[in-house]
This record gives structure tokens, C-alpha cells and sequence, in this order.
């Protein structure tokens, strides 16, 4: 079981109301908060994202540079993904491989993929049917 997980952003002012959204989706409630950071907590695991320090904000994220290429989130169902796809579009999110969406991992993976304000890539997966 996976305890949490810490991300660095380079803007927390930006990143924070994206996740705070979209984690809030996902069942995720808050669970810290302080000058620097924030976390959510969904059973025992929780997420942390916390501002970078000034002094390594030179070189911006990518996630096909080595660290992490992605996060994947289970939905309840295929309405959620749809439902979240929508809502993400509204948003003005960008939504990754639009021409093979909801099935960019297959024919039998029913999914939405899209990135934060650092452009973390995002996926969240309905369940097998």
C-alpha cells in the first residue's frame, strides 16, 4: 500500500486549486495545509504538493525526463471519466490524445488523460466492465 506521495510545484498558488478540484472528484479530502504546501487523503494514502524552492525552478518538470512520468487515479465508474472529461474541458485543461479518447490505452482501458499546471501528466481510469 503506498503511504503518500510528495510533488514539487512550481507555482502552489496555481497547482493547489487544480488538485483541490480534481481530488475532490476522486473522494479526496483535505488533509494538511500549511505556507508551503498541501495534502489530500483518500484512506491511508494521502498526496503532498509543496512549492519549489526559487533556487530550482530553473529547469521546468517533463515528465519523459527520469522521474515521474505520471499519476493514474481509479474512478468509480465510465460516467465519472466522461463526467471529469467535460468538466476538465470546461475548465480549459488540456486533454491528452482527444482523437483516441476514452480508449487511448486500448480498446479495453476506458480512460481520461490530461495535465495540471505543470503539466504533470494525469490519468483516471474507469474500472473493467
Amino acid at each position: 500500500m503506498l503511504h503518500h506521495v510528495e510533488i514539487n510545484v512550481s507555482d502552489l498558488n496555481e497547482s493547489a486549486p487544480f488538485w483541490e478540484w480534481l481530488l475532490s472528484q476522486l473522494g479526496y479530502e483535505t488533509f494538511q495545509r500549511w505556507e508551503k504546501g498541501i495534502s489530500w487523503k483518500c484512506g491511508d494514502t494521502y498526496l503532498v504538493f509543496v512549492q519549489t524552492e526559487e533556487r530550482f525552478l530553473d529547469l521546468p518538470y517533463h515528465r519523459r525526463r527520469t522521474g515521474l512520468n505520471h499519476l493514474a487515479f481509479h474512478a468509480k465508474s465510465r460516467e465519472q471519466v466522461d463526467g471529469l472529461t467535460e468538466a476538465l474541458t470546461a475548465r480549459g485543461v488540456r486533454v491528452l490524445y482527444r482523437e483516441q479518447h476514452p480508449h487511448a490505452g486500448g480498446p479495453r482501458h476506458y480512460a481520461v488523460y490530461f495535465e495540471d499546471p505543470d503539466r504533470i501528466k494525469v490519468e483516471v481510469v474507469a474500472p473493467d466492465v
